[in-house]
């Protein structure tokens, strides 16, 4: 079962395409959308995405702001997975109760799982859900905090062992990961930048796209290692 992860951004359709093809089937493309009170209009930009990058039929799957997502209904009759982006405590709150099936269901039937933005941060086993403080100390733009102030790694899908942060170049949040490797919270992170796509499967990872993708690996003695990673290369996934 292939992972694809897209760190944010409206303007490259071409990184949902390896998503869809890996979807086969009918390409019927199940977004999930928590719904802040705006889901059918952000469900109609995916949409368009999905559309432009060979998806035959997408299909809205809202959950309430506050609410929980029950995959096995939900899932019947869909090709792929697409976890969408908005506030990622709400997105990790709402998939909370189902952190082992929703996994185990994706095995089951053969599914890809991709994310955008949010749904790339809680991909991960360790989720980075948010903050932009480390000990009261700013790490990255307060404006990125998703309505948290000191910065949370939560419990996630566990669908790649390293954590992930999005809209890493485009808002400045590399520093957040590193602050979150650095304090051994998760083994190792990966930040995506914007319009930019990590498929993993097989046990790498590989960069699609205009943007990088920052591997960041404890260094020893609480120091971390930075590597940025662009379109074409690869790296294994311990």
């Amino acid at each position: 079962m292939s992972t694809f992860l897209i760190g944010g951004g409206w303007d490259t359709a071409e990184v949902y395409e390896p998503f869809v093809r890996a979807a086969g089937g009918d390409r019927r493309i199940g977004c999930l959308i928590v719904d802040e009170g705006d889901g059918a209009a952000q469900f109609e930009r995916y949409a368009e995405a999905l559309r432009k990058a060979g998806a035959d039929t997408p299909v809205p799957l809202l959950v309430p702001l506050g609410g929980r997502f029950e995959p096995e209904a939900a899932l019947d009759g869909i090709d792929g997975l697409l976890v969408c982006g908005g506030l990622t405590p709400a997105y990790q709150e709402a998939l909370v109760g189902c952190l082992r099936r929703l996994p185990e269901l994706l095995a089951e039937r053969g599914m890809p799982y991709a994310g955008f933005s949010a749904g790339a941060a809680v991909a991960a086993r360790r989720a980075v859900v948010g903050g932009w403080l480390v000990d009261g100390v700013p790490v990255c733009p307060e404006e990125t905090g998703e309505d948290l102030a000191e910065v949370e790694a939560r419990a996630g899908l566990g669908l790649v062992p390293f954590a992930v942060d999005v809209h890493a170049a485009q808002w400045g949040t590399l520093p957040r990961l590193i602050a979150v490797v650095a304090r051994g919270a998760a083994p190792y992170g990966v930040a995506v930048d914007e319009n930019t796509l990590l498929e993993v499967a097989d046990g790498r990872a590989r960069v699609t796209g205009p943007g990088r993708a920052h591997v960041v690996r404890p260094g020893g003695g609480g120091a971390v290692l930075v590597r940025s990673r662009r379109a074409g290369e690869s790296f294994p996934v311990e």
